[in-house]
Order: C-alpha cells, then sequence, then structure tokens
C-alpha cells in the first residue's frame, strides 16, 4: 500500500470515527452515567462488532446485505428503534442511581450487535473495502493493515469520548449539598445526549 493511500485511509478513520454518532454518543452518556470502569465493555465491543462487519463486507457479504431491498430495510429499521429505545431510557435518568438502576446500561454483546443495525456502518465498511482492498493483488495484505487501523480508531475514538464523558461525572453529581441542582443538571445532559442519538436515528431513515 501506498503512502498516500495510507494516509488517505487515516483522514477517512478520523473523519467518521470522532465525529459525533451512535458508539461516541453512548460511549460518552454511559461513562457519564455509570463510570469510565462500566462503559467500558461497550467501548471494547464498538472495534470488536465493527471487525466482525467489515470483515463481513471485506468477504462479499456487505454488498449482498445493501443490495437486497428487503434486508437493508429490515436493518435500518431495526437500529432506527434500538437508537430511539435508547434515546428514551437515556432521557428517563435523571440520577446517578436512576442511571444504575433503570437499565441504562448496554452488554458487550449489544454493543457488539449494534454495529451490525447501523446501515451506515455497512455502507462505510463497503466504502473503505472497495477503495483499499476490492480487486487487488495483494487484497490479504491490505487487509491485515486497514482492519487493524479501523479497530484502532473505533477504540480510541470512543474512548476519548467516555473519558470526556467521565470527566463531566464529576461535574454532573455536583456537591451532596445540592442535589436538586445535581439532578437537573443530568437530566438536562442527558436529554441533550438523547437529543442526538434522535437525531442520528432520522439521518439513518434518510440513508
Amino acid at each position: 500500500m501506498q503512502a498516500s493511500e495510507f494516509t488517505a485511509l487515516l483522514v477517512l478513520c478520523t473523519a467518521t470515527s470522532f465525529t459525533p454518532g451512535p458508539n461516541t454518543t453512548l460511549s460518552t452518556a454511559l461513562a457519564a452515567n455509570l463510570g469510565l470502569r462500566r462503559a467500558l465493555r461497550f467501548i471494547l465491543a464498538v472495534p470488536v462488532g465493527w471487525g466482525l462487519l467489515f470483515a463481513l463486507c471485506a468477504g462479499g457479504v456487505g454488498a449482498l446485505v445493501v443490495a437486497a431491498p428487503f434486508l437493508r430495510g429490515a436493518i435500518q429499521a431495526t437500529g432506527i428503534g434500538y437508537l430511539l429505545w435508547l434515546a428514551w431510557r437515556l432521557a428517563r435518568s435523571s440520577t446517578l442511581t436512576q442511571a444504575n438502576a433503570n437499565a441504562l446500561q448496554v452488554t458487550f454483546l449489544q454493543g457488539v450487535a449494534l454495529q451490525f443495525l447501523n446501515i451506515k456502518a455497512w455502507m462505510l465498511a463497503l466504502t473503505v473495502v472497495a477503495g483499499w482492498i476490492a480487486g487487488r493483488d495483494d487484497a490479504l495484505a491490505r487487509l491485515a493493515i486497514v482492519l487493524p487501523v479501523l479497530l484502532a480508531f473505533g477504540l480510541c475514538s470512543n474512548l476519548t469520548y467516555a473519558l470526556i464523558g467521565s470527566l463531566l461525572r464529576h461535574w454532573l453529581a455536583g456537591p451532596y449539598v445540592n442535589a436538586q441542582a445535581t439532578g437537573a443538571r443530568l437530566r438536562w445532559f442527558n436529554r441533550c445526549m438523547a437529543a442526538i442519538l434522535v437525531a442520528t436515528a432520522a439521518w439513518m431513515a434518510t440513508l
């Protein structure tokens, strides 16, 4: 792989990984409400799920999924529904205690599955496969380079957003003497995060 191709890959990964989306929004919200340690399972699930999805696309499955209207529509509808469900649960949490108790928690397997419900992820994977791997004589060697890069960016971007969320957690928790203000802070923060998820779901509906 030439240096110019690798540079273009890094630019694409930076632009797609660090812009707000369902993964980074959830990483921020989970770390802010539950703490960084509790958010790690989702943070680790993102690159695992993305890696599996990308491998399927490299093997040709992704093109079939996107080309089949029923499969594409099913993935899109399920993904949108899941994001709206998460947004609803997030918007209902106004205290850290509620966040711990009301299932504002995404398991590792749910985090992996979420990657497969994001039609944007399928299209992005197909774009990378078409631009850097498909039809090349050294396709396997290129896959061995591209896949670790994608996984590293997926991990680093979500970890970065989670670190921001964990730093906000101290401010959101606030002093115990001001519990009412604390609830207001966290309530509005969670509603903002929920609004981003709703906006992402609306955008996915237009794809």
